[in-house]
């Protein structure tokens, strides 16, 4: 038997935090405010552009200052969670998210909505990690465990949409400075409750120096990677900044990896990624992301301009997604998690959700929103919930509690930098297709309203075109997940030998630390 397994099976198991259910409940509320912050602005957005005179060159800087903050500095949040104790990361980080929603709330120019939005993402990269690595360390039993991150993997996913409803009320009936002002109480709910009732085990924490060459290199290289991709959605692949952003970003993120494996206390231990369930679920988590994202983007506009929706109506058409999400994630996910492999959840999940975007491949200007978008978001709904579930579980799932943060931190990362390139990716692909039709078709439209019809015809032969794309990820995903990931169910594990030509495996039991 290897050293690994003998170790676990003598560890003793450590007893579950009583208050871990009240906890969940602020855990979730923290996790829901940063989510719905992702869509809620979106939809605040022409609003906010009006009354603070920001030009259309610059309006972008209201998502990227975001954006850039969150992704580039969340491995540093998590390994500051991982030094300072989870539960003091996540109340600091659930109070500067709130004064700075406060700051864009009372924002009067462009200049203070860009900082209080890279301050929201600079709280959000400490709140993040610290929240999920917290139910990684509270929840311990495996039933229980899968409840939990059922619940979480639920709100993480269907988070989003519930922003998109949100944001459409705010803004519709009250002021786009709600969609800010809306974070303040949940921010000290979540902070209270977690003050008085989040309890975090003893000897977690990782006291070791911080890697500062590390924390430099990676939040330069995702800061670039991510500003990249951000670019090329608006200035193009081609262009001289977008091309030098990412070559930047490789070099950097190389010269980080050469770096963690040499310092004695790496910001990211490398055996953090290179664990082959976790690396698994880092790529197919990153890659579903990239689907989904794009997905609200066009179905959003979609709805808005092509069938006319209002933004309130937007919002709820996007319900049956929700709710296939919450049912995938606590039901099928929850109710399976503790009987079959994880790799069981996820691959089929992801295809699954890949048979709901197959069906949006034919949409068109008159498509009925029952015969084809509820079913379509309602099989998107429960496949990624399924498939979202036990991924969540299983990326915080073994690691060493001083590890749990910065495990955290990658899950959130892959996430963040998976919606920047599904963005980016998608949206070009679909401005491509667009002008292509349009090129094609627009000779032959003589009169105003047919040249309105052509106009509207290119803009869903370029979702579309997209949305194949799309399908395309999730199979690769799903591919990912099956192939990579092969552990066993929670209760048992597979623990590979260390000698490469062994074929023997032993099932042990999962300890929590």
């Amino acid at each position: 038997m290897s050293e690994t397994a003998s170790k676990a099976l003598s560890a003793p198991a450590a007893e579950p935090d009583p208050g871990r259910w009240k906890a969940l409940v602020f855990i979730a509320l923290a996790q829901l405010m940063v989510v719905l912050d992702a869509t809620i602005v979106n939809i605040a957005l022409p609003s906010a552009q009006q009354d603070l005179g920001i030009s259309d060159g610059n309006r972008q800087w209201v998502v990227t200052a975001y954006a850039l903050a969150f992704g580039g500095l969340l491995l540093f949040g998590g390994r500051i969670a991982d030094l300072w104790g989870r539960k003091k990361a996540f109340v600091v980080g659930l109070g500067g998210f709130a004064a700075a929603s406060a700051l864009g709330g009372a924002a009067t120019n462009e200049a203070t909505m860009f900082g209080a939005r890279a301050l929201q993402g600079v709280f959000g990269a400490l709140l993040a990690p610290a929240a999920l690595s917290l139910l990684a360390v509270m929840f311990t039993d495996a039933k229980e465990r899968a409840k939990a991150f059922g619940i979480y993997g639920a709100i993480a996913g269907g988070g989003g949409a519930v922003g998109l409803i949100l944001g459409g009320f705010l803004t519709e009936y009250l002021d786009w400075r709600w969609t800010f002002f809306v974070n303040i109480p949940f921010a000290i709910v979540a902070a209270a409750g977690a003050y008085f009732v989040i309890r975090e085990p003893e000897g977690g924490r990782n006291r070791s120096p911080l890697d500062i060459p590390g924390v430099i290199l990676s939040t330069l290289g995702l800061v670039a990677l991510v500003y990249g991709f951000t670019r090329a959605e608006s200035n193009g692949w081609s262009d001289s900044v977008t091309v030098g952003m990412f070559v930047a970003s490789a070099v950097l993120l190389a010269s980080f990896v050469l770096v963690e494996s040499k310092v004695k206390a790496p910001l990211l231990p490398l055996r953090v990624i290179t664990e082959r369930n976790r690396g698994g679920i880092y790529l197919s988590l990153g890659l579903a992301i990239i689907a989904m994202f794009g997905l609200f983007l066009f179905l959003t506009y979609y709805l808005q301009i092509v069938k006319g929706y209002s933004p309130v109506k937007t919002g709820f058409a996007f319900l049956p997604m929700i709710a296939g999400m919450i049912t995938g994630s606590t039901q099928i996910g929850t109710r399976l998690m503790t009987r079959v492999a994880p790799r069981l959840l996820m691959g089929p999940g992801f295809l699954v959700a890949a048979l709901g975007m197959l069906l949006l491949t034919q949409l068109e200007i008159g498509s009925s929103y029952a015969a084809l978008l509820l079913p379509a978001m309602l099989l998107l709904g429960l496949g990624m919930g399924t498939a979202f579930m036990p991924a969540m579980s299983l990326a915080t799932q073994g690691v060493e509690p001083r590890d749990a943060g910065v495990a955290s931190a990658m899950v959130n990362t892959s996430q963040q930098v998976g919606g920047a390139i599904g963005t980016a990716l998608l949206n070009t692909i679909a401005a491509s297709a667009t002008t292509a039709y349009v090129a094609d078709h627009i000779a032959g439209a003589t009169s105003r309203s047919q040249q309105q019809l052509v106009q509207l015809e290119a803009m869903v032969q370029g979702y579309t075109s997209a949305i194949w794309f799309a399908v395309g990820i999730l199979v690769v995903a799903a591919a990912i997940a099956l192939t990579f990931v092969n552990a066993g169910r929670p209760g048992g594990t597979t623990v590979a030998s260390s000698d490469e030509d062994a074929a023997d495996e032993v099932q042990i039991p999962v300890v929590a630390h």
